[in-house]
């Protein structure tokens, strides 16, 4: 059963690494994002020149005595080169697999990128109380999100759909400091059990960058050239003006285009435009945020 698997996912990467186009017959979400990856790359220059799947088991149903499911955790990693820049992008999928007497008869991904079924949830006019100097640690928020882009730091609350909540410790771990506890609509905190919205759900943090005045805060700019690791970008999977994904830039590539690292799907040194997410759509809209500290240069 392991091998199967193995097998299966080991097939995907050498379509990636081949640069293999599929015939997609089916239209199949993630043979269409695995082609937008390779057109991706191509218009990058980068060549994804090795890579390896590893699988662990989670959970194995058996149905009846011929039909199994089992659950699994894929860890991909593929290794780019982009004229003289070598980077390795890491990424958890867990999966679903029947087997029919022990054939593999079907396989598909259980985890999706993006918030869904979480109801608009306004945030009120921030108090702007005066505090002393942010200064934000560019590098320490980075270290955060290589350190933890793969697990749970037992100091915070961990969500089913966890990638805004990642990305406000990565911000935390640079400094940030939270304001607005006890009320949930209002600034930007995690404690006690209980937190702010603007700290776990995508939208709010879009709503809360694009107003905060002091403390945390961000500038929109208008390209992902002009982030540096730190910055966060925001993304409207749909184009409907609901923002529903939330990545934190940890490097930039040999174009100065950001790589990024995400959670709820798992990923680490992705690239930022996010064409090669099953999530993906031609309406996605990007909000990228420069964060701003009392040393920026207004």
């Amino acid at each position: 059963m392991k091998q199967q698997l193995t097998e299966i996912n080991e097939a995907r990467l050498q379509m990636l690494i081949n640069a293999k186009h599929i015939k997609n017959e089916r239209n199949d979400q993630e043979l269409q994002a695995i082609e937008r990856k390779l057109h991706s790359a191509q218009k990058r220059k980068t060549e994804i020149i090795k890579g390896n799947s590893k699988i662990q088991i989670i959970n194995l149903d058996k149905r009846t005595d011929h039909l199994k499911e089992a659950i699994y955790a894929c860890h991909n990693k593929w290794l780019h080169k982009q004229k003289d820049l070598f980077y390795l992008e890491e990424r958890i999928e867990y999966r679903k697999a029947s087997f029919y007497q022990d054939e593999l008869v079907d396989d598909q991904l259980v985890t999706s990128e993006g918030e869904k079924d979480i109801s608009d949830i306004p945030l009120s006019e921030e108090v702007r109380n005066k505090e002393t100097d942010f200064r934000y640690d560019r590098m320490a928020a980075v270290q955060y999100a290589e350190r933890w882009w793969n697990s749970s730091n037992p100091q915070y609350k961990n969500f089913d759909v966890n990638c805004t909540n990642f990305i406000s410790q990565c911000l935390h771990a640079g400094g940030a400091k939270m304001r607005g506890y006890p009320n949930r609509s209002n600034g930007w905190w995690m404690q006690s059990n209980n937190w702010s919205y603007s700290w776990t759900v995508a939208h709010s943090m879009k709503t809360f960058l694009s107003n905060s005045r002091t403390g945390l805060r961000a500038e929109v700019v208008s390209s992902p050239e002009q982030l540096m690791p730190g910055d966060v970008i925001c993304y409207d999977f749909q184009g409907d003006g609901r923002y529903d994904h939330t990545t934190f830039v940890v490097a930039k590539d040999e174009e100065n285009m950001p790589l990024v690292n995400a959670q709820t799907y798992n990923s680490r040194m992705r690239y930022w435009a996010y064409e090669d997410s099953t999530a993906y759509t031609p309406n996605i809209k990007y909000a990228f945020f420069r964060i701003l500290d009392d040393t920026s240069s207004k």
